[in-house]
């Protein structure tokens, strides 16, 4: 992590979190341009190696958070926003962000569960996710395209994640 990430970051997060929630949505103007400018400045500031680990920060959010995607339990947005926020913080911080968001994540999901009375459905879907039943169920409420699944924005997961991955080192 190099401590000209902090800012960028954090700003990036505020409005990905606030439109995540209000929209269920994380646009591309805001992730790409991050994303772009994250290679630069990290170009600027440590050179070709710098450029190498941004891109490395790149592909392994892409990688980790795209998986979830084509399971269908992840919406595109949370996978630019990771790649984005790997080319700023590099793959050794992003490991450590995407943990800590998971756990953030789970404990959200939980909460939103038994507020919102859906608990059994929560782990059916989940299992499903992990365990390949997706698909099986014609039915099937399990993908974000569906007008009548659950969805959970993940922004706010993602946002604790990387903050707290910044006072981890």
């Amino acid at each position: 992590m190099h401590s000209i990430a902090w800012w960028p970051t954090v700003a990036v997060l505020a409005v990905a979190v606030f439109t995540d929630l209000r929209s269920g949505r994380i646009p591309n103007w805001l992730v790409l341009p991050f994303l772009g400018i994250g290679v630069a400045v990290s170009g600027w500031r440590f050179g070709w190696s710098g450029i190498g680990h941004s891109l490395e920060g790149v592909c392994l959010g892409t990688l980790l958070f795209g998986i979830f995607y084509v399971l269908g339990g992840m919406g595109m947005g949370d996978v630019k926003l990771c790649a984005a926020i790997g080319a700023w913080i590099w793959p050794w911080q992003l490991v450590t962000a995407l943990v800590i968001t998971g756990l953030a994540g789970g404990v959200m999901a939980i909460v939103w569960a038994i507020r919102g009375k859906f608990v059994g459905e929560l782990f059916k879907g989940s299992g499903d996710i992990l365990f390949g039943g997706r698909g099986k169920d014609p039915e099937s409420k399990m993908t974000l395209s569906n007008p009548l699944a659950r969805k959970m924005p993940y922004a706010p997961a993602i946002a604790i994640g990387t903050l707290i991955s910044f006072f981890s080192r």
